[in-house]
């Protein structure tokens, strides 16, 4: 039996903003490095096989802002401009820390989007900001906080999430804190819910004559562990608890998109995608039309004064 804890402390009772069939993919891909013979949803689920720039997708370009101010040190800029319009990736895996900015190894890091709108809410050269999105989702950890400061530099200065392909789960809460969104005909946005795995190795363990005993002192600690099956307490207190994420997610699109599209229109989706029109038409996305044409004209009309701060 194979057992790589830093692999399952990633995907096993972990709550994730994943689109099910990007999280279908990943264990397709390190299921055999986490449990020997790897792991499947049950279910019909059609796997993606999704990566940041793949397939002919454009390419875009915490605490104490370690990774904004390493940049600022080195001069290096923290994103593309474009007359006064910054772009900035949302890309890929979203995962909670990483000091880098960009997408590196088909992953966005939560902490390097901080530093770079940031640095768009303080930097007076920059008049708006254009926020390129492919991405299937990732961790709920520094989700919500990131999805705020987009929110807060919506605020002060236009933004547009421009789809180029996909936006779904944390990728589309990203979006949604944007003034606008544009999507293509053919994208997707959407898949508003909470997801989290829990894997039960007791019956593995016990064909191979290994029993693990678990000694606790509180009668909750290792609650949700691998070696014992999942009790129905603590998988209702675990579902609670992607409930509770649920309706967060949804409160936050409801506030970002206001009149477009409330809390209760999010939660009624049930977590399901819409393409283009249908996600215009049910006020997640304002509207489809191409990506480079949206763009242009965006940093035309921020450069002619005809979109007020």
């Amino acid at each position: 039996m194979i057992l790589r804890p830093e692999l399952a402390a990633r995907v096993f009772n972990t709550p994730l903003l994943m689109h099910p069939g990007k999280l279908d993919a990943v264990l397709a891909g390190i299921g055999g490095r986490i449990v020997e013979g790897g792991i499947v949803l049950e279910g019909s689920i059609d796997a993606v096989d999704h990566v940041a720039f793949g397939n002919g997708r454009p390419l875009a370009g915490r605490i104490a802002d370690r990774t904004g101010r390493r940049y600022d040190a080195s001069g290096a800029p923290v994103f593309d401009m474009v007359d006064g319009v910054a772009l900035i990736p949302i890309e890929g895996t979203l995962v909670h820390k990483g000091a880098y900015v960009g997408a590196v190894s088909g992953r966005t890091s939560y902490e390097g989007l901080q530093a770079q709108v940031l640095r768009a809410i303080r930097n007076p050269a920059v008049k708006a900001a254009v926020f390129e999105v492919d991405s299937f989702g990732g961790e709920l950890a520094g989700s919500f906080e990131t999805a705020d400061m987009i929110a807060r530099l919506s605020a002060v200065k236009p933004t547009l999430a421009i789809l180029t392909d996909h936006a779904l789960s944390a990728g589309y809460l990203l979006a949604s804190a944007a003034r606008q969104i544009i999507m293509p005909e053919h994208g997707r946005a959407g898949s508003i819910g909470v997801v989290t795995l829990h894997a039960d190795w007791s019956a593995a363990l016990e064909r191979q004559g290994v029993k693990v005993t678990v000694l606790r002192a509180g009668a909750h600690k290792m609650a949700g562990n691998p070696f014992e099956t999942l009790g129905d307490d603590v998988a209702q207190r675990m579902i609670g608890d992607l409930e509770a994420a649920r309706q967060s997610f949804a409160g936050r699109v409801g506030r970002y998109r206001g009149t477009r599209f409330s809390a209760e229109a999010a939660l009624g989706t049930e977590a399901r995608d819409y393409r283009g029109a249908d996600a215009v038409a049910l006020g997640l996305a304002d509207a489809t039309g191409h990506a480079l044409e949206a763009f242009d004209g965006f940093v035309a009309a921020i450069n002619r004064g005809r979109l007020a701060s």
